[in-house]
């Protein structure tokens, strides 16, 4: 946990929220504060659960107007759709479970231990009562992952070109995360039957459905966060440029863009993705102190991977304004925007 003790305070700048350095170390009296909201255990994104119970409402509603419709003798091919989506979303889940098993390889304790070790370790950290299945499967160069479930089986699924970041000459770190989050898909429960059939509806409807799936995604993330903080940045590498140049990426620059590309079409792209655009993805898992954001751009940017307690960095004065060592140790003078 990090520490924090008294500061010189800056115009404008909350000194609460200026990190320790070594030129002030903890003292008598130093004032320990609590990890920032998104930097314990990991948290539903707020969005979430409000937009699957509208999710939920609407599909009761197309149910009930069904029903009612075909009570009155008014039975049509596209009524009786919603009424085969049950046993269709059933079939769905079964096939694909039977074709990972006939086709994937599972990850066990002796194929790929260390990665088996990871999904252990992140089902217990979650507290689950039980270990999903886990396997890997050809990419043919797709960077991806997913979660899902069948019946009371869930399991995770690697492609094989992220699943090599975890060599030891890449980022361990960064496959850990991956796993983390796909186990905090089925710990959140974003892999139940239930929800897949009641949030289908809404699936299919433009940025709506994007909506919840967003916010589905920032909360795996958390869970990604609270297993693995230092994967975070490798992980977001990859997923903007590849297994190779991961490690190449400034993250922090790449963070910050989130608040500097503005303009009614980043957000358009943002609202009608199933994932977070990248450069907010990166932003929300550098700024634990809020959630991730949804429709509209981050404002400013905070810098700070991994502590929880971090420094919200001021906008810079004009040269002239700025005296030799007017702000404390350890401040940077980068600006917000």
């Amino acid at each position: 946990m990090d520490t924090h003790a008294p500061i010189p305070s800056v115009p404008g700048v909350d000194d609460r929220q200026i990190e320790t350095s070594p030129d002030n170390p903890p003292g008598p009296n130093t004032r320990w504060l609590p990890p920032a909201a998104y930097a314990s255990s990991p948290r539903r994104h707020p969005w979430e659960i409000p937009t699957l119970v509208v999710a939920i409402l609407l599909s009761l509603g197309v149910y009930i107007v069904v029903i009612a419709l075909i009570a009155f003798g008014a039975l049509t091919d596209w009524l009786l759709l919603p009424l085969a989506l049950p046993i269709l979303i059933f079939i769905g889940r079964g096939a694909g479970y039977a074709s990972i098993r006939a086709n994937a390889v599972q990850v066990t304790p002796t194929q790929f231990p260390d990665a088996f070790a990871m999904v252990v370790e992140a089902s217990a950290r979650y507290g689950m009562e039980y270990v999903p299945d886990a396997f890997v499967m050809a990419g043919n160069g797709q960077i991806n992952a997913f979660a899902s479930g069948h019946g009371f089986r869930r399991f995770v699924v690697v492609y094989s070109d992220m699943f090599e970041v975890g060599g030891r000459a890449r980022s361990p770190e960064a496959l850990e995360f991956v796993i983390g989050h796909e186990v905090g898909h089925i710990a959140a429960g974003h892999t139940s039957y239930w929800r897949q059939l009641f949030s289908s509806l809404l699936m299919n409807i433009p940025i709506l459905g994007a909506t919840l799936s967003r916010a589905q995604e920032y909360t795996a993330d958390n869970y990604g966060y609270y297993s693995r903080p230092d994967g975070a940045a490798p992980m977001i590498g990859l997923l903007a440029s590849g297994k190779y140049l991961l490690s190449a990426i400034d993250f922090d620059q790449f963070a910050d863009r989130a608040v500097h590309e503005r303009g009614f079409f980043i957000t358009l792209v943002n609202a009608l993705s199933s994932h977070p655009v990248l450069t907010w993805r990166a932003a929300a898992l550098r700024d634990r102190t809020r959630s991730g954001a949804i429709l509209f751009r981050p404002r400013w940017f905070v810098r700070g991977t991994g502590s929880g307690n971090v420094t919200h960095v001021p906008a810079p004065l004009p040269p002239a304004q700025v005296a030799p060592g007017s702000l404390p140790n350890g401040l940077s003078e980068t600006g917000t925007y």
